[in-house]
C-alpha cells in the first residue's frame, strides 16, 4: 500500500545553491537506503520568499526518510547538511509534518 507524506524544513539564508549542489551529489548509499526503505518518490521544493523547504514522498512500506535516523549513513548526511538548515540537537533537520487536505489522481 502506497502512502504520501509531506513535511517542511527550513533552509538558512544564503545556502540555497549549496543545498541544491549537495542533493545533486547525493551519496549512492543514501539513495539506496531510501529506496530499500520504501521511499519510491521523493521531491523537495524551495520557497525562496521564506526559505522553507517542502518535501513530498511516496512510500510503499514502513516510514519515510525522516524516520531513518538510527542509520549511520542518515546520521552522517544530517551532520553534512547541518550547516545549511535549521536542525535539532542531533543534527536532524527540523521537520514539521504537513496534513494532506486534497489529492487528485
Amino acid at each position: 500500500m502506497k502512502k504520501r507524506i509531506s513535511f517542511k524544513m527550513f533552509l538558512k539564508p544564503g545556502c540555497e545553491k549549496e543545498y541544491e549542489k549537495r542533493h545533486h551529489e547525493i551519496w549512492p548509499e543514501l539513495k539506496e537506503l531510501l529506496k530499500d526503505s520504501g521511499v519510491a518518490d521523493y521531491t523537495i521544493y524551495w520557497d525562496k520568499d521564506t526559505n522553507t523547504l517542502f518535501a513530498h514522498q511516496v512510500i510503499s512500506e514502513g516510514a519515510g526518510s525522516q524516520d531513518l535516523g538510527e542509520s549511520e549513513i542518515v546520521k552522517k548526511w544530517w551532520n553534512y547538511m547541518a550547516d545549511l538548515m535549521e536542525t535539532n540537537p542531533d543534527h536532524s533537520p527540523v521537520s514539521i509534518p504537513l496534513q494532506e487536505v486534497f489529492h487528485l489522481e
